[in-house]
């Protein structure tokens, strides 16, 4: 009995960990068999969900159809949900206490009053499913995945049920949970000390060479898959935001990836069983030092938020053109936890199949060159559209935006209209408070140049004016000031080429 199923992707996950998930798909509640002899406790015990549902149907509203109840309980703690089907309305209803007394009842002796039962390490959520004409199903949870923060008690409750029903093991994310002490934090200040102590003691970085992709490669694939997904209207896939690209895989694996000033960079995430971390909570073994010689700005703002639980379980940086790695698992352990960037081709198949189920030969070319112009920073509207097709069920504006956030999109600026110019010469004017005296802003006027426009107020006939103001206005909207004095050939000459070196800083 499965109570659901997340969505296990396929073109989010590099080719090992998607071939994974299709032989064996993510299920959100671990069913353990009891394989211990029938027995008349065992029937008592079997029996006590329906007697649940029993109590739940005492709290329904008139003419349900489906049941929906959630259950988190250690000894000392408890939490309890249910919501009712009727039509197509859902109604969420009190739990009643009777069905709370027996929910605790089935879980006591599932595990035996002395930790001994059939189930000795008992389950600490348990779900329901029943509907109107008697069937009933339900599902137990015994932490394979993190709780819900509505269900997470504090550790405390945790810890007075482990004293209760010891466990051999718990599972990573609850380990971490319950022992981290924020070990994996590092502040900047932490960071600053920490590095100066690994300098003098001689403690470097480990290279990591040809791992992984270079940082302006990596981070150009990691946007264009993200494109791809967002294109297609997909939650799943990575995503991009100003200076930072996350990734979090139905797989409960994750990383983000920060683009820092001067070039730098720095990568880190979880592999949500990653065995470093169960050896560190379950067998009190060192947790791994990940940044040592680490340079001062690795540090809290730019690490997966997986570091507040515990959770991160490799880090790497960019400095000076290379990757750079304390005590963390070489890449290929870390693949889990990271979107498709490995070659130019895996991204291309990622991106084509995320847009069509059955690419062809031109789609699959196009999506290749799609790859080819991030990675250089030369993306166009136009080669997106190339590459996802002119289709009214594709979100191109979206995935335009992820190019444009991660900074890989050309622009090159329609001219500005005529009227505009002027009305932003005049705004600045009056904005900055200038002595208009004998210069009448109703009677500006704009002269086109290559990249924008010249615009001031002429000379009246027969008089001149030395030092009159001149403005000019880029086609980026980037405004000059000079005066009649400079001769405007002169001037221009400079303002064409500051306007082409800002189009190719911005590339």
């Amino acid at each position: 009995m499965t109570s659901g199923q997340a969505e296990s992707g396929r073109d989010d996950l590099p080719q090992d960990d998607a071939a994974e998930s299709e032989r064996a798909p993510d299920i959100v509640f671990s069913l353990l068999a009891d394989e211990a002899p029938a027995s008349d406790t065992d029937e008592a015990v079997d029996d006590t969900p329906r007697r649940i549902v029993d109590e739940l149907k005492t709290a329904a509203p008139d003419e349900w159809q489906r049941l929906y109840a959630e259950f988190a309980i250690t000894v000392s703690t408890e939490a309890a949900q249910a919501v009712y089907s009727v039509e197509d309305i859902e109604v969420a209803v009190a739990v009643p206490k009777s069905a709370l007394r027996l929910v605790r009842e089935h879980r006591e002796a599932a595990a035996g009053s002395d930790g001994s039962g059939p189930s000795a390490a008992p389950w600490w959520r348990m779900l329901v499913h029943a509907t109107s004409d008697g069937s009933v199903d339900v599902d137990y949870d015994y932490g394979d995945r993190p709780f819900l923060d509505n269900q997470l008690f504090p550790p405390a409750a945790y810890r007075a049920d482990l004293e209760t029903y010891p466990r051999e093991r718990l599972p990573v994310w609850l380990a971490a949970y319950l022992g981290h002490a924020d070990r994996q934090s590092r502040s900047p200040q932490q960071a600053a000390i920490a590095a100066r102590a690994d300098r003098r003691a001689a403690v470097w970085a480990t290279l990591a060479e040809n791992e992984f992709p270079t940082f302006p490669v990596m981070w150009a694939r990691w946007a264009t898959i993200a494109a791809g997904f967002v294109a297609a209207g997909s939650e799943l896939g990575p995503r991009m935001l100003p200076a930072l690209g996350w990734f979090e895989s139905s797989r409960r694996s994750g990383s983000t990836l920060y683009a820092l000033p001067d070039g730098r960079a720095v990568l880190s995430g979880g592999v949500w069983n990653a065995p470093t971390l169960d050896a560190t909570y379950n067998d009190g073994s060192d947790m791994p030092k990940f940044f040592a010689g680490a340079p001062e700005w690795v540090a809290d703002p730019m690490l997966n938020p997986r570091i507040g639980a515990g959770l991160m379980s490799f880090c790497y940086w960019w400095e000076s053109g290379r990757w750079y790695r304390g005590e963390s698992p070489p890449a290929s352990e870390c693949a889990a936890a990271m979107p498709g960037v490995w070659s130019a081709d895996s991204v291309a198949d990622i991106v084509a199949r995320a847009v069509s189920s059955q690419p062809n030969k031109a789609q699959l070319l196009a999506a290749s060159t799609l790859v080819s112009a991030a990675e250089v920073g030369v993306v166009t509207r136009e080669t997106v559209l190339n590459a996802f097709g002119d289709v009214g069920s594709l979100d191109i504006d979206s995935a335009l935006l992820q190019f444009r956030m991660a900074g890989l999109v050309t622009v090159v600026p329609e001219a500005m209209p005529k009227q505009l110019a002027i009305t932003r010469v005049r705004q600045y004017i009056l904005g900055l408070g200038l002595d208009t005296t004998g210069y009448a802003l109703g009677d500006l006027v704009a002269d086109r140049l290559s990249c924008g426009w010249m615009v001031s107020v002429p000379v009246p006939r027969g008089e001149i004016a030395g030092g009159r103001a001149i403005f000019y206005i880029a086609d980026d909207g980037v405004l000059e000031r000079s005066s009649s004095s400079v001769p405007p050939v002169q001037f221009v000459d400079g303002f064409e080429k500051r306007f082409q070196q800002r189009q190719r800083s911005e590339v």
